[in-house]
């Protein structure tokens, strides 16, 4: 009788602490998410930021979505299956995509989702395709071109035609069109730029109305004017009860949801700007979760009752050398001569001298005392969490190596004569200070005659400054738009890629490897280019690459569901997988 006993004591325990865990949950049937990011719009057209995609990817739905943690698998959503040269939904040359479209989906207006919704709402995107927004991702996948308008701003002729030819109706299936292979497409039919909207209800909200020909009086929205930027009518599991600028965004479930029903009744997304506010609200259980700067990573972990997830996100900061700096009253680069006061608008064109700066940033001492060992060291662009990552050679912090380049460098002038330089970074931002810092620091102590100052700049300045050719040295980053080397690949290394060109870096061979990749479908021959990019990253000392960010998550103990993917920031939560 003793072990009977012993098992209906232990029971009785288990059951009275399982008692416990559920009652300790306050509001059981919502989940409260503190954190400091605010919107503009609510418009998937011109929504471009995290806190803003958040929304949208809870209240609309996309056609394909991440598999779990996966970030080069897919899952069908309003699409009943994910299209493959396997299954014939993509055609053997990569530029056909035939997605069947799920029936039976309600929008939360009541309206049933159709084909041609999915049509509209893409082509009405693009016609949008409002400045600085995310339509360029989808134009250039089914356009060729990545923006509907050139570089003085005026509309591209013939480019709404080419945006209502790509996308077509068969059936019950959407045909889209590519004028050539593009593979990161599934990535970027996962955003919420590529969300499904009711078409009779946005055009009775002011958005296109379905004809090419009045295409351009609906083209560039201003900032604040974009249609439905303050409504939504999606077909997701949840949808939006009311929303106060800078206060509160509140989802409630819609129990007309198509999918399995949500277990929580509602969300809220409470604006707390004050740290000291938001961990009051996560130990008092007042939030569920709460967003997580890395100063105050220790003072979470020492709280009890909490679950600490570290994800990996698909961003990255890099200190990129410029190549050819433009010298006219450049205050920047002293003389802009190698005379002991100055250096040449070419100074880092010399592999020596960008060497020699690689060798000078002490990683580990950095990654150690500015991010208590919180944070990726990345070898290249291609970040973990990418597909075709791989770990490639990187400089170490070696200054004997960096002193034997730098009497290398420019045939021993450099030694010789010394040099001059400022090195810039954004005001406010405390990481990219202190690796500015290390590297004047290291550089100077290896010869008295290198004078290297630092200053920061405020952020509107420092974007127009370096996209200038100002700036010697410029410390900046990247998040991915979609989960592809591609998009890290080509911004830093090609010669048009959005920080190669900004670096003045030219290789012929990068340049050819790179548009090889966007175009080939087989990811075997896809995954040996990427890898020779990441190397040649490496061979050619083009920057040095900083840090990738880790997002720490802190949930309150009786949450379950959270599903870690680097390419869903911090901002994002799957309110449907989430239960308490």
């Amino acid at each position: 009788m003793k072990p009977i006993k012993k098992f209906v004591i232990l029971l009785l325990i288990l059951l009275l602490g399982a008692s416990y865990a559920s009652a300790g949950a306050k509001n059981p049937d919502t989940f409260i998410l503190a954190t400091y990011g605010t919107l503009r719009t609510l418009d998937p057209a011109a929504c471009y930021d995290t806190t803003g995609g958040q929304r949208i990817l809870n209240i609309y739905e996309t056609l394909v979505f991440y598999d779990g943690s996966k970030t080069d698998a897919f899952i069908p959503v309003l699409a009943t299956q994910v299209p493959t040269l396997e299954n014939g939904g993509i055609s053997a040359d990569g530029t056909l995509y035939s997605f069947p479209i799920r029936k039976g989906v309600k929008f939360h207006n009541g309206a049933e989702l159709t084909p041609q919704d999915v049509a509209y709402s893409f082509k009405r995107n693009m016609i949008a395709d409002p400045d600085g927004g995310p339509m360029w991702m989808l134009l250039e996948a089914l356009t060729g071109k990545s923006s509907t308008r050139d570089e003085n701003g005026k509309i591209r002729p013939g480019i709404f035609k080419t945006i209502d030819d790509a996308i077509s109706v068969k059936g019950d299936s959407v045909i889209l069109r590519l004028p050539r292979p593009y593979p990161p497409l599934m990535g970027i039919l996962a955003n919420s730029s590529a969300v499904v909207v009711d078409r009779e209800w946005a055009i009775a909200n002011g958005c296109w109305d379905g004809r090419i020909d009045q295409a351009t009086k609906f083209n560039n929205p201003a900032p604040g004017y974009e249609p439905l930027s303050k409504i939504a009518n999606g077909s997701g599991a949840y949808r939006l009860k009311s929303w106060e600028p800078s206060k509160q965004f509140v989802f409630e479930r819609f129990d007309g949801y198509w999918g399995a029903r949500p277990m929580l009744k509602r969300a809220i997304v409470k604006y707390v700007k004050e740290w000291s506010t938001r961990k009051l609200m996560l130990q008092n259980g007042d939030a569920d979760r709460v967003t997580v700067d890395i100063p105050y990573v220790p003072e979470v972990k020492a709280m009890p009752g909490l679950k600490i997830f570290n994800v990996p996100q698909l961003s990255v900061s890099f200190a990129l050398f410029c190549q050819k700096i433009d010298p006219t009253g450049n205050p920047n680069i002293g003389s802009g001569r190698l005379d002991g006061n100055g250096i040449p608008p070419d100074f880092f064109s010399d592999i020596h001298v960008r060497k020699a700066f690689l060798h000078a940033m002490d990683r580990e001492t950095y990654r150690r005392d500015v991010f208590n060992d919180l944070v990726i060291m990345p070898t290249s662009p291609n970040i973990e969490g990418l597909p075709y990552h791989v770990d490639v050679p990187h400089y170490t912090f070696d200054l004997d190596q960096a002193r034997t380049h730098l009497q290398k460098a420019w045939d021993g002038q450099v030694w010789d004569k010394g040099f001059k330089m400022v090195i810039t970074y954004n005001s406010g931002n405390a990481m990219r200070e202190a690796a500015a810092m290390m590297l004047a620091e290291n550089i100077m102590s290896l010869n008295p005659k290198f004078r290297i100052e630092i200053r920061n700049v405020e952020w509107k300045d420092y974007l127009v400054q370096y996209r200038s050719y100002r700036y010697p040295i410029f410390i900046t980053g990247w998040a991915a738009d979609y989960a592809d080397p591609h998009n890290f690949l080509y911004t830093f290394m090609h010669s048009r890629g959005v920080y190669g060109r900004f670096m003045a870096y030219k290789n012929d061979t990068v340049d050819q490897l790179c548009e090889t990749g966007i175009a080939t479908v087989e990811p075997a021959k896809r995954a040996d280019i990427y890898t020779r990019l990441q190397h040649l990253w490496y061979e050619e000392a083009v920057g040095i690459p900083l840090y990738q960010q880790i997002n720490i998550r802190a949930y309150r103990n009786w949450v379950d569901g959270y599903v870690p993917n680097a390419m869903l920031t911090d901002a994002w939560e799957d309110f449907k997988r989430i239960k308490k």
